[in-house]
């Protein structure tokens, strides 16, 4: 492997814009390159995931199949192609041992480190004569920043098969995350009635008042933040609060979202349960002097579920291989935050997460690690020429 080639691959795929919902552009990128590497255009393809999404993007994942004839398990390589929006115009310069970006944006190696390292795989595999290796295939997905969406509507059909599988996102290179928290997403409205501030208050009930009683109630009663009670753990937070026009108008709607989390699935439903109920109670305690109360409309999506795989599991004992090939201690976690691996176990696809060097992401001061990075590469590039 070349390191200067593989490094370039990165720095070219960062200055490309493509925030979650317009991806093709990274993607047009990577099929020029497979293509270009041998890979008949036969096996490449888009499985139409963003007419399933919620954001109707300009491409959905991309699939290529790599046929091999030798002996093996069937091995997947994914990493997904968005970026949030702080990255958008990346500037990408070496700076010593790292990659930073020249002006002040995020540098998108979160996850433009993934796909190129999964990039340079497969070219080298390539090299190497493709039949040669076990069959694989490598998923590029979408809309991973605003909910893991291309994972959550992934065509399976068109992924087949899979014996192990290893995703390719953020942090060092020889942690293996093996597992992943639960999260649930909500929308709240809250209904008041509106008067005049100034000239009959008492004719109004304040939806700002119903949803901040709401608040503070769950937040005395530790139920928003770091959640921890007897019957579990997990974590809360209400991070948009919208509503209200004018001073002296008693508001009569507000619009939050809020959202919870826990590693255990019925402990995550008791949260929202505690926050839907603090909403309700709150609303009926506001009433107009007329006794008009106040209500609410309340909906819950689960944007993924928690899962962990067992420790004597193949995929976690082939990365761990990966990692002692290319000289690191390799060790296991579990993330308190969603990855595109939470929707592949749900599809019956059982994935590790591996890190690429990617530091302080979703900020300015985002970097890579350039030494991580090219282990990643040498991981990935291991995991499908290897049986």
């Amino acid at each position: 492997m070349n390191n200067d080639t593989s490094l370039q691959r990165f720095l070219d795929l960062a200055v490309i814009p493509g925030r979650s919902g317009d991806e093709l552009s990274v993607a047009t990128y990577l099929v020029e390159r497979l293509v270009e590497a041998g890979i008949d255009k036969s096996q490449i393809h888009f499985d139409g995931a963003q007419s399933r999404t919620e954001l109707k993007g300009n491409c959905g994942n991309l699939i290529v199949k790599l046929p091999g004839n030798g002996s093996g398990q069937t091995t997947m390589l994914s990493a997904h192609m968005d970026t949030v929006p702080i990255c958008v115009g990346s500037q990408p310069v070496v700076d010593g041992t790292q990659v930073r970006s020249s002006v002040k944006t995020g540098l998108g190696a979160d996850d433009r480190s993934g796909c190129a390292a999964i990039l340079t795989a497969a070219m080298e595999r390539m090299k190497q004569g493709d039949e040669n290796f076990p069959p694989a295939v490598i998923a590029f997905f979408v809309q991973e920043e605003i909910g893991l969406c291309g994972a959550r509507h992934l065509d399976t059909s068109a992924i087949g098969q899979v014996d192990r599988a290893f995703n390719f996102d953020g942090g060092d290179p020889h942690k293996i995350t093996i597992g992943a928290i639960g999260g649930e997403r909500m929308t709240i409205t809250v209904h008041g009635t509106p008067a005049h501030a100034g000239v009959a208050p008492e004719q109004g009930a304040s939806a700002i008042v119903m949803a901040s009683k709401a608040i503070a109630d769950l937040y005395q009663r530790g139920w928003l933040g770091k959640v921890e009670k007897p019957e579990g753990t997990g974590t809360a937070n209400v991070g948009v609060f919208h509503g209200g026009d004018a001073t002296n108008v008693i508001t009569p709607k507000v619009s939050l979202k809020a959202e919870a989390r826990s590693h255990d699935a019925a402990f995550r439903r008791r949260i929202v349960e505690e926050i839907r109920d603090a909403f309700t109670a709150a609303a009926e305690s506001v009433a107009t002097e007329s006794k008009v109360a106040g209500y609410i409309e309340f909906q819950s999506q689960v944007d993924y579920e928690s899962f962990r795989l067992q420790d004597d599991h193949p995929s976690i004992q082939a990365a761990s291989q990966a990692i002692e090939q290319v000289g690191r201690t390799p060790y296991c976690a579990v993330a308190n935050g969603g990855l595109d691996a939470n929707w592949l176990f749900r599809h019956g696809i059982e994935a590790v997460t591996l890190g690429c060097g990617q530091q302080n992401i979703h900020t300015v001061d985002e970097r890579l690690e350039i030494a991580d990075y090219l282990d990643a590469c040498r991981m990935a590039t291991w995991l499908i020429t290897s049986s």
